[in-house]
């Protein structure tokens, strides 16, 4: 990565190669060094990243750079200042983080009275991937896919179904006895037992109606709309880790967005 020749004041970070003009500014660079450095899993979830000045002599920035650097990557909950402690690997396994992509709410808005989500494990298979799913996941069409199908009850009423797919290479060994058996969230399962991050998702919402396997599942008549809820989710540095279709009952949720 090349450092911007209009920043002078500090030396090219360790790493850098200056060979190719670059514009994004130094605390950018020294961003991306970061995430290499979680991608690569130098750091796992919940351990501790050195210090600010150690990574300033690392990189051989500036303090200040490093700060900016750091408080872009906390603002996207990719680490957690802790005061006192230092700055923290952020994980699915913290209870603020687990729910970060699950927007459906009960209609009371009291998430927590509602208790964790009860889940069965309807199907996990290993399938060749078609276009549809090779696309959005950067594959070819063929290559090896993990395929899930689930269901997530609050209070004993099926409230969610949902379809993953997961690159097959990443994800070697899953299973569904070893889906079942885990009790926390299923993106905490992914860094925990694969090192897989999930980091950051996009979404596409539409209304849609049932067909008869998905009536049966989620305990629905034929023309109950349901909220059809398309997620693309991504580890570090933009790689696409996992496609998954999810319907949503909305007779006592709804979905929930914070905007800002």
């Amino acid at each position: 990565m090349a450092v911007n020749p209009s920043l002078p004041a500090e030396a090219a970070p360790a790493g850098l190669e200056p060979a190719t003009p670059a514009f994004s500014p130094l605390y950018q660079q020294i961003k991306s060094l970061i995430l290499q450095s979680l991608q690569a899993g130098e750091w796992k979830p919940a351990e501790a990243i050195p210090s600010e000045m150690d990574l300033a002599a690392r990189f051989r920035v500036s303090q200040g750079t490093v700060r900016k650097a750091i408080d872009e990557l906390a603002s996207e909950n990719l680490v957690v200042r802790r005061q006192g402690r230092g700055t923290f690997v952020a994980t699915h396994s913290e209870r603020h983080v687990q729910y970060r992509f699950l927007k459906l709410v009960p209609d009371s808005g009291d998430v927590d009275s509602q208790g964790p989500a009860e889940r069965r494990i309807v199907d996990c298979k290993r399938l060749r991937a078609t276009a549809d799913i090779a696309r959005p996941l950067g594959l070819r069409t063929g290559d090896a896919v993990l395929q899930v199908v689930r269901v997530l009850s609050f209070g004993d009423v099926p409230t969610i179904l949902e379809d993953l797919w997961l690159p097959g290479g990443p994800f070697k060994g899953l299973t569904a006895e070893r889906l079942a058996e885990h009790r926390g969230p299923m993106y905490a399962m992914f860094e925990a037992e694969f090192g897989v991050r999930m980091v950051r998702a996009e979404e596409k919402i539409r209304a849609v109606l049932p067909d008869e396997r998905q009536c049966g599942l989620l305990k629905v008549g034929a023309g109950s709309p349901l909220l059809s809820v398309e997620r693309l989710a991504h580890t570090y540095n933009d790689v696409p880790m996992e496609l998954r279709r999810g319907l949503y009952r909305t007779d006592h949720h709804h979905y929930r967005n914070e905007l800002s």
